[in-house]
C-alpha cells in the first residue's frame, strides 16, 4: 500500500531534477540510454503516481502525471516521453482492464514496472490502419502476430501493451511481460531528436497471452473517460517543458557566454533591451503555454471523477488548446534561442546553451498528431458548437 501523496511524489521528482540532468547532453550525443534515470524514477514510485488507491496505490490523477512529464522534460524530453505511454496504458487498464490485469499491472508497476506501448506499424496509409492481428487458439490463448515501430520505451520495458486487432476488426490491447516468448524488441529508433526514448522495433511471431489480458480499446476511448484528451495532455505536457528548459538554458547562455551588439551601448547582453524585449515575449508564451496545460489537465481529471459526455468534450477542447500553445511555445523558443545567443549558440558543444539539442527534440516530438487538427476541431466547437470526436488522439 502506498501511504506517499501524489503531489508528494512530483515535488520528490522535482529535487531530483539536477541529477537527471546532468548527463542529458552526453546522452543525446551517444544516444546513450537512459536507464539509470528510468530506474531512479521507478524507485522513487515516480510511475506508479497514477496507480488507484483501491490497488495500494497514490491514486494521482491527470494533474500529477502532466506535470511529471512537464518537470522531467525541461531537463531531457526524451526521459520524459518514456513515461508518456506508461501512464496513458495504466489508464487504460483501469478502465477497460479485467480484474486479474489490473492486480498483475498494477501490482507490478507499484514494485517498479515500467510499461511501454507497441502501436505503431509502418505499412498503413494511415495510422489508424492495423496489420498486428490477435485470434483465439485451440487452448483458449490470445494469439499475437504482428510488427511495431517506434515503441515507445520498449527496450527498457517490463510489460509492453500491443494494439492489434480481432477477426471482426475490433482493436485489442494485449498486455504482455516483454519477456514472453516470441517477443523481440530491436533497439533501432534513430531521429533528429528525441533520441534516447528506448524506442525500438517490436516483433510478434506467435505470443500468447492469457485472454484476462486484453482488454477493448474501445472501451477506453469511445466511452466519456477523457482518454484520448489524456494521452493528448502528456505528449502537450513534453511540448511545454521543452519549452521552459529550453528557455532557461537561452538564459543562462546570454548572462555567461553572449557579447553584447555594438549598438546596444551597454556591457552585457543581458541589459540590450532589445534582447529583454525578446525574452519578455518568449516567457509570456511559455507562460501561456503553462496555464493552459494546468486547465488541461484538471479537465481531464474532471473526467476521471464524474465521467460524462460535457466533462469528455471540454477535457478534449482544453487539451487541445494547450497542444496548440505547447507545440507553438517549444518552436518559437528552441528556435530563437539561436537568435538570442548569436553565432556562439551554434557552435558544437556548447555547454550552457544546448539550443541544437532542444531544437532537435522539440521538432521532433511535436511532429505528433498535428496541431493543425487540433485547430480544426477547436474552430468547429466555436462556429456550430461540434463536439470533436473521440479518438486516441483527441
Amino acid at each position: 500500500m502506498s501511504t506517499v501523496p501524489p503531489s508528494e511524489l512530483v515535488v520528490t521528482v522535482a529535487e531530483h531534477l539536477p541529477t537527471i540532468a546532468a548527463g542529458a547532453g552526453e546522452r543525446d550525443r551517444e544516444r546513450a540510454l537512459p536507464r539509470a534515470e528510468l530506474d531512479l524514477l521507478s524507485a522513487l514510485g515516480a510511475l506508479a503516481v497514477t496507480v488507484p488507491a483501491t490497488h495500494g496505490g497514490p491514486g494521482g490523477g491527470a494533474v500529477e502525471a502532466a506535470e511529471l512529464l512537464r518537470l522531467l522534460a525541461t531537463v531531457d524530453p526524451s526521459v520524459a516521453q518514456v513515461p508518456q505511454s506508461h501512464f496513458v496504458y495504466l489508464r487504460l487498464a483501469e478502465i477497460a482492464g479485467s480484474p486479474a490485469l489490473q492486480q498483475q499491472l498494477f501490482g507490478d508497476v507499484l514494485r517498479g514496472a515500467r510499461v511501454a506501448n507497441a502501436q505503431s506499424e509502418r505499412t498503413g496509409a494511415t495510422v489508424t490502419d492495423i496489420a498486428t492481428r490477435v485470434r483465439i487458439d485451440d487452448q483458449g490463448w490470445a494469439v499475437v502476430d504482428g510488427e511495431k515501430f517506434y515503441a515507445t520505451g520498449s527496450v527498457l520495458a517490463d510489460w509492453l501493451a500491443v494494439l492489434a486487432r480481432d477477426r471482426d476488426g475490433a482493436d485489442r490491447i494485449a498486455f504482455l511481460p516483454a519477456e514472453t516468448p516470441g517477443v523481440s524488441v530491436i533497439d533501432d529508433w534513430d531521429a533528429l531528436g528525441q533520441r534516447t526514448t528506448a524506442s525500438g522495433t517490436v516483433r510478434l511471431d506467435a505470443v500468447r497471452v492469457p485472454l484476462t489480458h486484453v482488454a477493448e480499446r474501445e472501451a477506453a476511448v469511445g466511452g466519456p473517460h477523457g482518454y484520448g484528451a489524456f494521452a493528448q495532455l502528456l505528449h502537450a505536457a513534453i511540448d511545454v517543458g521543452i519549452a521552459r528548459g529550453a528557455l532557461t538554458d537561452a538564459a543562462t547562455f546570454t548572462r555567461t557566454s553572449s557579447r553584447p551588439w555594438f549598438e546596444s551601448g551597454v556591457d552585457r547582453a543581458q541589459d540590450d533591451p532589445l534582447l529583454v524585449q525578446r525574452y519578455g515575449e518568449l516567457e509570456v508564451a511559455v507562460r501561456a503555454a503553462e496555464a493552459a496545460l494546468d486547465v488541461a489537465a484538471r479537465a481531464v481529471d474532471a473526467t476521471w471523477r464524474e465521467p460524462s459526455d460535457a466533462a469528455a468534450t471540454e477535457a478534449s477542447l482544453s487539451v487541445a488548446a494547450a497542444k496548440v500553445l505547447g507545440d507553438r511555445a517549444a518552436l518559437e523558443v528552441t528556435s530563437v534561442g539561436f537568435e538570442l545567443g548569436g553565432t556562439r549558440s551554434a557552435a558544437r558543444g556548447t555547454a550552457t546553451g544546448a539550443h541544437d539539442r532542444h531544437w532537435r527534440n522539440a521538432r521532433t516530438h511535436t511532429l505528433h498528431d498535428p496541431v493543425r487538427w487540433k485547430l480544426q476541431h477547436l474552430g468547429r466547437w466555436a462556429v456550430a458548437g461540434t463536439p470533436p470526436p473521440r479518438t486516441a488522439q483527441v
